[in-house]
């Protein structure tokens, strides 16, 4: 039988990583068994449902690269099939109206709480005759008949084998008073019109996996199989939260995350591969299984998220990295930069940023016309105490050179620091304050190269002058 599994997310707020997770876990066990991946939107609590939220999901799952097969679909548009199969159990005396009001449902719940009962409905309107006609003003819900006998069972794919008591649970309003649908007969219709057969979700959901079973099975519709995802913590053992990382997908765009880190992160959260880290999506699509996602809560760790992700920014061919290195420049007021040259520098990034935010921080001298000032530490530290004879000889150096080259670059380098006696260090550190402004970059060498002779020799002799006024510094003129 071909698998057929959705991702079901309610759009009444941006998709979390949570909900990304469960995205990606439906995708990858569809990819690996040839199966279909649906997108289904459970928009029913139209109050809550925003029109901004569905666009927010929509784009996240697409920047992650978790496309659906099939949809979305809307569950708004099908509430004219969820109330004639609600009639239709009542019908067959599988479901009733229930009259009561809520007054007498909180006076029945303050009673069972004072007699240490369970609170839960207890029923009272199921023996009604369904053939009273009831006042055409008087409110009603339509309620499904519970089994008040036996126990409920499935095989979860991931929890294993649980059990309800049926007598645990009490009569499931199907239909609101106001004659809207409820989540989980909505639920039951969408996963048996869609043949739904695997449903893979988080295990919140296991208390309302026993109701829909007896809905399926009053219907006499096929049961779909179930897998529970642990929920996802907070390094503190409390659950996911904001202040954890438990933001929308697309902040983590914002903040230079790459999706096929993101991705790799989220896999490895309840599920491994021996002792593999690091996966391609290919390696992900071949290897994952649900059956395989472990039980215990996972948990959620920013840091080791930053490493993978630095990890695939240096595997990254260029050519993926420059359309977000481009956007994050363009955050910083960098427009429109030759592509060529961006896609040039990158190469000497990969290696030291761990996020394209970094990355772009790090660059950001290639583009502006000038670094000063310069950061005070990096300045105090490499650049004001530098005697000024090796940095005008190197200036005058660089100045002369027939080619702009990385060779030529280097040999000036040599030569100055042979005839000065000084350690490389001692001059590539000062010539790397007054280009950047900072005290780091890729190779001297290369960043004079990548810079451009224009753009280097500008700021050399920004940097000359600068040393010349700490040697000379102007004079102080009295005032009369």
């Amino acid at each position: 039988m071909t698998v057929r599994t959705r991702f079901a997310p309610s759009p009444t707020g941006f998709l979390h990583i949570g909900g990304a997770r469960t995205a990606l876990f439906c995708h990858l066990h569809t990819r690996r068994v040839g199966g279909t991946f649906i997108l289904r939107i459970e928009d029913t609590d139209r109050e809550r449902s925003t029109q901004a939220a569905v666009d927010a999901i929509i784009e996240g799952l697409h920047w992650l690269g978790l496309d659906p097969d099939e949809g979305p679909f809307f569950q708004s548009d099908n509430t004219a099939l969820y109330l004639a199969t609600a009639q239709r159990l009542v019908e067959e005396g599988k479901a009733y109206q229930c009259t009561c009001s809520r007054e007498t449902l909180d006076d029945l719940r303050t009673t069972q709480r004072e007699q240490q009962i369970k609170p839960r409905y207890d029923g009272r309107c199921r023996t009604r005759t369904q053939e009273t006609t009831l006042p055409d003003d008087q409110p009603f819900v339509i309620r499904f008949k519970t089994p008040t006998e036996g126990i409920t069972a499935w095989d979860d794919r991931i929890q294993g084998t649980i059990r309800f008591q049926n007598d645990e649970l009490d009569d499931l309003i199907l239909v609101r008073s106001d004659g809207s649908p409820t989540y989980n007969l909505a639920v039951v219709v969408d996963d048996h019109a869609m043949g739904i057969n695997l449903v893979i979700r988080g295990e919140d959901h296991i208390s309302n996996t026993p109701r829909q079973i007896h809905l399926f099975q009053a219907l006499g519709w096929a049961v779909p199989q179930y897998a529970h995802m642990p929920l996802l913590h907070g390094a503190d053992g409390s659950k996911l939260s904001k202040r954890h990382g438990a933001v929308s997908v697309l902040q983590y765009r914002e903040d230079g995350f790459l999706a096929s880190a993101v991705n790799n992160y989220l896999v490895r959260l309840g599920w491994s591969h021996e002792e593999q880290e690091v996966f391609t999506r290919a390696e992900m699509e071949q290897w994952f299984d649900v059956r395989d996602v472990g039980r215990s809560a996972a948990i959620f760790n920013l840091s080791k998220l930053l490493w993978i992700n630095g990890h695939h920014i240096r595997a990254a061919h260029p050519d993926q990295l420059l359309p977000d290195l481009l956007l994050q420049l363009a955050k910083r007021g960098i427009l429109n930069p030759d592509p060529e040259w961006v896609r040039a520098i990158i190469p000497e990034f990969q290696p030291r940023a761990k996020t394209l935010v970094e990355m772009a921080e790090k660059c950001h001298f290639f583009f502006v016309d000038s670094v000063l000032p310069y950061e005070e530490k990096a300045a105090k530290k490499y650049f004001d105490p530098t005697p000024p004879e090796p940095f005008h000889a190197l200036l005058a150096a660089l100045t002369a050179l027939p080619e702009w080259t990385i060779e030529h670059i280097e040999k000036a380098f040599q030569e100055t620091v042979a005839h000065f006696g000084l350690e490389m260090g001692q001059l590539a550190q000062p010539v790397r304050v007054a280009l950047t402004g900072t005290a780091t970059s890729p190779g001297i060498h290369e960043t004079l190269h990548l810079l451009g002779r224009e753009k280097s020799l500008k700021r050399l002799e920004e940097g000359a002058k600068r040393l010349s006024r700490a040697i000379f510094p102007a004079p102080c003129v009295e005032k009369s």
